[in-house]
């Protein structure tokens, strides 16, 4: 049901994700949760294609993100939107031994994005160079434009992902990809 929602928000948000670009006020880079990750570090990741569950046909990933319970988020891709934001996607991974959900911290702290559910909502993309964070992009009604409502993943399975940003400028290629108890990551955009 979410995943439908999501291919709907997606289609007739383009005139809406710039009026929320603009309205989204990016804030500088200074604190805010960094402190609250988990120990272990992201590892950017080109391997040789033997997951063949990695999105569009390739098998080169942006990067690989260890979160809490076994949980991995395999990054994609970044892609730029001539609609004026940048697409994340890529699969949230369980590669324990266990089924396991994703932790509600994972939708962030704004009461907004939370009363829609469990969400990526508080998933970010800092700009090094223009000092500036990118908060994930909501509709009309407040709800996160990313995947919503995920399921219990069973342990070895996984399931496809998605995060909307405002787009940071041309010039910026590499950002910092943060998500609540995932590692961070460098990762490039493209188009």
């Amino acid at each position: 049901m979410s995943i439908r929602f999501t291919a709907r928000a997606r289609r007739g948000i383009v005139a809406l994700t710039v009026a929320a670009g603009l309205a989204v006020g990016v804030a500088g880079c200074g604190g805010g949760g960094d402190d609250k990750k988990p120990e272990a570090s992201a590892s950017a990741s080109k391997n040789g294609g033997s997951d063949p569950s990695t999105q569009e046909g390739t098998d080169e990933l942006l990067a690989e993100l260890k979160g809490e319970d076994g949980l991995i988020l395999q990054i994609a891709s970044a892609q730029r939107d001539s609609g004026g934001f940048v697409t994340v996607s890529g699969e949230l991974k369980n590669d324990g031994d266990k089924a396991a959900r994703v932790s509600v911290r994972t939708a962030g702290d704004e009461t907004e994005i939370i009363r829609h559910g469990s969400s990526l909502g508080g998933a970010t993309l800092v700009d090094s160079a223009t000092k500036k964070r990118y908060y994930v992009l909501r509709d009309t009604d407040g709800r996160p434009l990313t995947t919503t409502g995920m399921p219990r993943i069973d342990a070895g399975a996984s399931i496809p992902v998605f995060m909307q940003f405002p787009a940071p400028p041309t010039s910026t290629s590499e950002v910092t990809f943060q998500l609540p108890t995932f590692a961070s990551a460098t990762i490039t955009i493209s188009g």
